[in-house]
């Protein structure tokens, strides 16, 4: 069994510009809404089928192409030429830490535009891999209500400091911390037990300065595990989604949905 995924059948693009930058944002579904940030090569047939089943569970879904070709498929060649491009893109800094991300700004303009076209109390962001910490640092506007930290990677894990780094300023971080003491923000992080790309250590930080209002899910991807979960498992939402009651990814991906429902519902 593979994960699900789609086309760009019924997805429609408009520019949208934002901090000082433009991108195409692909835009489906009706109800709250959820701006969801792509992976690492890009739009792919995966990501779509995560956008898909949001929208067939009630939102309307925002997906902005910030790299890579919208629709197309991962192969190896594709994932690290686009990874290598990004590496060396002021818009990312993906090596910094305590570093405030120029797309985050962006992605905070989206998020408000978002907020301000959909029914819903606020929007939710999800991000994934080199994403992942970007849904946090969006948070740091009001109208983000629900981040979803899906194996966040950036900055790139090295050394043990950037293992620790949250992914965003400390700017950004003492924002979000602040919400989550006074106004109830929370937020989901999701990572598979042996991933390095997305540390145990990212996860403590984070867990450390929001406390409860961090939740986490770890999925078990230790030798031997009873899913037979590959040590190399990644992507949470996407690739590594199989649609089985009891399968962990297929719980965490219900649990995400579940999130999002709880704190986006007028």
């Amino acid at each position: 069994m593979t994960a699900p995924e789609a086309d760009l059948t019924g997805w429609t693009p408009t520019p949208f510009t934002g901090g000082g930058f433009t991108h195409d944002v692909y835009r489906k579904g009706q109800g709250p809404g959820v701006v969801l940030i792509p992976e690492i090569p890009g739009i792919h047939p995966a990501v779509l089928g995560l956008g898909n089943h949001l929208v067939d569970n009630g939102f309307t879904v925002a997906i902005p192409s910030l790299f890579g070709t919208p629709g197309k498929a991962i192969t190896p060649g594709y994932a690290a030429s686009t990874l290598a491009r990004v590496c060396v893109t002021r818009e990312f800094t993906a090596f910094a830490t305590n570093a405030q991300r120029p797309v985050t700004a962006f992605l905070r303009a989206l998020a408000r535009d978002l907020n301000e076209q959909t029914p819903g109390k606020g929007v939710g962001v999800i991000g994934q891999c080199f994403t992942g910490g970007f849904a946090l640092a969006a948070a740091v506007d009001d109208a983000v209500l629900a981040p979803v930290l899906s194996q966040p990677s950036v900055p790139l894990s090295l050394t043990p400091k950037q293992r620790r780094d949250a992914g965003l300023s400390e700017v950004e971080l003492g924002v979000v911390a602040d919400r989550a003491a006074n106004e109830g923000l929370c937020a989901i992080g999701l990572r598979f037990s042996e991933d390095w790309m997305a540390p145990r250590e990212r996860f403590g930080t984070l867990k450390a300065r929001l406390g409860e209002a961090f939740e986490v899910i770890e999925i078990d991807s230790s030798p031997g595990n009873p899913h037979g979960i590959s040590r190399l498992a990644h992507s949470v939402l996407t690739d590594q989604v199989r649609e089985v009651e009891g399968h962990p990814t297929y719980a965490a991906r219900k649990r995400v949905v579940e999130f999002l429902t709880e704190r986006l519902a007028p």
